[in-house]
Parts: structure tokens; sequence; C-alpha cells
């Protein structure tokens, strides 16, 4: 455990100066007081950086350092805090001229509008609304333009809402960190009422154009979302690790709003039971048909809404999270040690690539199983999904093994191309399209249904199926 800070020393470090009044001055300086203990946690480079770290405030004290040294630090600290105080009676000092500094512009209609496009993090919400998309796209129930319009329009303000309120709750952090001390609040672009203005306006709306045009559960997980990650995953990013899960969680929300907008039932119930969709060389054996004599429980229906496809559309979202996050995670982690917060990749880099490795694998599992099994795509998709699934593998291997920038950004590239090929497969090989029949390129069949029928299995019957299988 870390030794506590006294309250003068927490004062002092709140006294410093990170921006002028009117000016953006030179980058933040780092002003923390959060303090590491070094031992089987701490990760070997972060230990050999000592000095480094000392410079920019951040201390990672030895185990043989005691009491007393901590608090004679202290003391040098605060006096010489006191010293430049008392030297410095104005702000900026008037040792530097002036014209060094760069004023703040002021808000015209385009700077605002990229500064509305900053606090949403436009391309990570693009990246949202797709993977809200990936629910509707695969969905086998009908939809409207209305639902698909209200789905995207809504899924992008609420994100843009759970960004807005994530940087002003981040604004001392974020100054300190080289990735993020140039966004618009750091460098007062934009006052902190503007932006909470404005996030109050996104997600209010985002809300309301969700249940309006939707229904009322994709809005209801979309303002679960925006607390979920704006006040839940933020406050978790300093005290614990366990805010890399959360996060994923998050990023794996946004398919089931797609879902649920489209109708889709997310928990099992009595009209929509959890169905598992056979590959076809069980279904067409003779075994199975032989049991079908003795059981009435194989029926051949049209295609249904399966509780069982989210939860995988939810579980692949959520894996994917890992190998993309802890990736970028490592090659940043410097920033996110100075800003004092607890990511694995600071804590223990061998653990982080191991995370990584362990939902590569886990997406492949997913992707070969539980995906076409709950009839999301045809038990092609298990196929054509190998090769993706193994150059993901291949690179999160490398980094786990290896270590090091040059595999973590390696991953990382893979990853960001890894994610919408899996979903375009997915759409390709979903169950009941037929893409030729679709684009006009081949002609159906007299006496061909519109609609594909495979054997569907519920999983009580199947179980009832197997113990009378045993007993026969």
């Amino acid at each position: 455990m870390s030794l506590p800070c006294s309250r003068a020393f927490r004062r002092a470090l709140r006294r410093q100066p990170i921006l002028g009044h009117g000016f953006v001055l030179h980058p933040a300086p780092v002003f923390n007081s959060i303090t590491y203990r070094s031992g089987s946690t701490l990760a070997p480079s972060f230990r050999d950086h000592t000095n480094t770290w000392k410079r920019g405030r951040i201390h990672f004290f030895t185990d043989n350092q005691t009491l007393k040294d901590r608090q004679l630090e202290e003391t040098a600290f605060l006096n010489q805090s006191r010293s430049r105080n008392q030297s410095q009676e104005s702000w900026p000092p008037s040792s530097i001229p002036l014209d060094a500094y760069k004023p703040i512009p002021p808000l015209t209609l385009g700077r605002t509008l990229r500064v509305y496009s900053q606090l949403a993090k436009s391309r990570l919400t693009i990246l949202v609304v797709l993977t809200a998309m990936s629910g509707v796209d695969l969905s086998p129930l009908p939809t409207t333009i209305p639902i698909l319009f209200s789905t995207a329009v809504g899924t992008s303000l609420c994100s843009a809402a759970a960004n807005t309120f994530n940087q002003i709750s981040q604004v001392p952090f974020d100054a300190q960190m080289t990735r993020t001390r140039t966004r618009s609040l750091v460098r007062k672009a934009i006052s902190t009422l503007h932006a909470a203005l404005f996030g109050i306006g996104a997600g209010v709306s985002g809300f309301g154009i969700l249940w309006a045009g939707a229904s009322m559960v994709p809005a209801l997980l979309g303002a679960g979302n925006i607390i979920l990650y704006a006040w839940v995953y933020t406050a978790l990013k300093r005290p614990h690790i366990v805010n890399t899960w959360v996060g994923a969680v998050v990023g794996a929300i946004p398919p089931l709003m797609g879902w649920a907008a489209c109708g889709g039932a997310l928990l099992p119930s009595s009209s929509t039971p959890i169905s598992l969709y056979l590959p076809p060389f069980l279904t067409n054996t003779s075994i199975l048909a032989d049991l079908s004599h003795y059981t009435n429980l194989v029926s051949v229906v049209p295609l249904v809404d399966n509780p069982l496809a989210p939860l995988a559309l939810f579980l692949f979202h959520y894996a994917w999270q890992f190998p993309h996050f802890n990736s970028l995670s490592h090659f940043t982690r410097s920033g996110y040690a100075q800003a004092g917060y607890h990511m694995l990749s600071v804590l223990d880099p061998t653990k982080n690539a191991l995370v990584a490795l362990r939902h590569s694998v886990l997406l492949t599992a997913l992707s070969c199983t539980l995906i076409p099994l709950s009839g999301l795509t045809t038990w092609w998709f298990a196929a054509t999904s190998l090769v993706p699934n193994a150059i993901l593998l291949n690179w999160s291997w490398k980094f786990w093994r290896n270590g090091g920038e040059k595999m973590a950004r390696g991953l990382w590239g893979a990853s960001l191309w890894y994610l919408p090929v899996m979903l375009g497969l997915m759409m390709y090989h979903k169950r009941g399209m037929e893409w030729l029949n679709w684009l006009g390129l081949k002609e159906v069949e007299a006496g061909e249904g519109a609609k594909e029928e495979k054997i569907i299995y519920n999983i009580e019957e199947l179980i009832l199926l197997l113990k009378n299988f045993m007993v026969v």
C-alpha cells in the first residue's frame, strides 16, 4: 500500500498552475501525489526508470525507503513550492514575454463544431454506431428506415454524451498525458459549463430519439451505458485495474441496442426460448432421424428470434476489447503512469499481454461454436473466420511471447481491421440470407420458399432427447 500524503503536500500540488489566464501555456507538467510501492505487481521496466518518474513527480518508492525519507521529500517539495509561490506574485511570470504565448482563439461556428467533435470523440463514436448497426443487420426480424435512422442517431448522441462527461471529469489527468493534453477542455477552448450543457443535450436527445424511434429497451441501454462509462468506468481508472473489464462491457452493449431496436428479445421467455442450430452433419445423421421416431422434438420451423444470438454478439464484442485495448495501453503506458491510472499494462505488462491472448482464443472459440450455434450465421462462418482469427492469434502470441511496443502496435493494428472483417463475414453468412438472390444475380426456383427453414432444437428438448437416447 502507498504511504499517505499530508494535507499541506496535497494543497501544494493543487496550487500548481497548469494554464494561464486566457493563454495556452507550455504543456502541463505532472503534479500527482499518487505513489506506488515496488514489488511483485510493479513492472521491472518502471523500476528501472525511477529517476525519470521522480522528475515528473510520480514517486515509485522502494521497499527499504522509510517514512522518514518520505517526509523529507515532502518537506523539500513544500519548501520549493513556497519559495516559488513567493517569487511569483502574478501569472504568467514576468520573465517570459507575452508574445511567447498563443492566445485562445474565439469560438466561431466552425471551431465550435470541431470542439463538439472532439468532445464526442468522433472516431470512437463512429465505431460505436457501426457495432450497433451490426445488431440491426444480423437480426432475423424485419426493420424499417426510421428504425435504422433512429438507432444510428440515438446511439451516436448517447456515445457523444458519455465521452463528454468522461472528459469533464478527467481534465486534471488529461493535462498530464501527452496523448490527451491537447483536448479542448484541457486547452480551455471551451468552458466546463458549455461542455456539460452539450453532454446533457446530447444524452437527453439521444435517449428520446431511441425511445420514440425504436423502443424503450435500446433507450434504457443507451442511458445505462452513459452512466456506466462516464461515472463507473471513469471512477475506477485510478483505484483499480477492473476498469478495463468494465470498459469492455461498455463496448459490448451497442450491438444489444441494435438488436433490441428491431424488437428482438434479449432474455429467454416462453415465447422466445433459447434454441440451438446444429451443424448439417449432425442434423442429417441417421441417429437423429431414428430418435425422432421416439420423440416429437425435432421440428422444421422458419427462422426465429433466438435470445442466444444477442448473447453471442455481446460476448464477441466484449472479448474483442481486450486485444484492442491491452495492446494500445501497452505503448501508451507511460502516459497512464503519469496520470496515476491503474492499468494492467503499467502494473504487470506480461499479464496484460496474457489477458489479450486469452481473449483472442475466446474470439476464435466464439466464432467456431456459439455464433453459428445461435443462428446468427450459417456454419460456413466457422470455416471462413479461421483466417482472420489465425492472424489475430498470431499477433497475440507474439505480443505475449516477445512483448515490446512493436508487437503491441502490430496487435493493435490487427484488431482494427479484424472487427469490420468479422462483422462483414457475419453479414455475408447470415442465416436465411441469399445474397445472389438479393442482388438479382440468381433467380429463385419455382416452389422455393422465401424463408429458409432449419432444424432447431430447444435446449430443454435437446437435453430430454439425449436422456431418451441413453435409455434406448
